[in-house]
């Protein structure tokens, strides 16, 4: 029996795996692949409301539904101050901020875990997965704070302060995708991740200034409190829209530094990570 070709008995074998030389990091695999970020982009938002009954109306209705119960219990109840702002007004602009941050952050937690079938299929930079939440979440909060202008506009309280508000949103998106990244990276080989984050994010609710005002924290810890930059964040969101007491310059630098503390340490962790996400996903 003649032996069979050269070619047929050492076939070539094709090894898919990223560029050794990614030198610009998750900004430039961000850059790279922005096409396909924005086609799943656009998947996520078409899909998101689907068969549903009310649609998009929910982007209005979640915020909506609780500033009512936030007002109710922590401005009726409890009484406490909202720095001289009507407490409804108070709370739906705080959760217009920590909707952002909620969104981003545990959209992007699952993004892989939810994209298996797709990570073991092709190669592409896996951080566009988490990267690709981001955009409804901000569409998401664009209409909330849309809401909060036409109410300050109405009551003649809207002011050039305004115009800060995409600096303090874009703190909150950059500090949940740091977190996102962190999360995500895990829940690949920890399930208990999923499970985790749900409650770690109600604790972090109640952690921050959502429905009340950093004034009302004690003095003594008011320091300790400010170390949240989800704290500062909000804050600042509410000095922009509503004109409340701004953040100080020197909270700001912290919330700032921490913010690229942890996204640097999430960026670092899923470039480590990531190439073992087809393998165990």
């Amino acid at each position: 029996m003649r032996a069979p070709p050269q070619e047929y008995a050492n076939p070539p074998v094709l090894v898919i795996r990223p560029d050794s030389a990614r030198t610009l990091g998750l900004v430039g695999d961000l850059w790279a692949f922005r096409d396909l970020l924005w086609s799943l982009a656009d998947r996520d938002l078409r899909l998101r409301y689907r068969q549903t009954a009310l649609g998009v109306a929910w982007v209005v209705l979640q915020p909506l539904l609780g500033a009512l119960i936030l007002t109710f219990v922590f401005g009726v109840v409890a009484g406490l101050s909202s720095d001289g702002v009507p407490y409804f007004r108070f709370t739906f602009a705080s959760l217009a901020g920590w909707g952002l941050f909620a969104g981003v952050l545990t959209r992007a937690s699952g993004a892989l875990v939810q994209n298996a079938g797709l990570i073991g299929k092709v190669w592409f930079p896996r951080v566009v997965l988490p990267a690709s939440v981001v955009p409804a979440a901000l569409l998401d909060f664009a209409v909330a704070v849309a809401i909060v202008l036409v109410m300050g506009g109405m009551d003649g309280a809207l002011g050039p302060g305004a115009l800060l508000a995409p600096l303090w949103a874009l703190g909150l998106a950059l500090l949940a995708f740091g977190c996102g990244l962190v999360f995500a990276a895990l829940m690949v080989s920890y399930r208990d991740v999923q499970h985790v984050l749900p409650v770690a994010m109600q604790l972090l609710l109640y952690a921050s200034p959502v429905a009340y005002a950093t004034s009302n924290i004690p003095a003594a810890w008011r320091g300790l409190f400010l170390l949240n930059p989800v704290a500062t964040y909000l804050e600042g969101m509410r000095a922009a829209l509503l004109g409340t007491p701004a953040p100080a310059a020197r909270t700001v630098a912290v919330a700032a530094g921490i913010t690229g503390a942890v996204l640097f340490a999430g960026q670092a962790l899923f470039r480590r990570l990531e190439r073992r996400f087809a393998d165990v996903i």
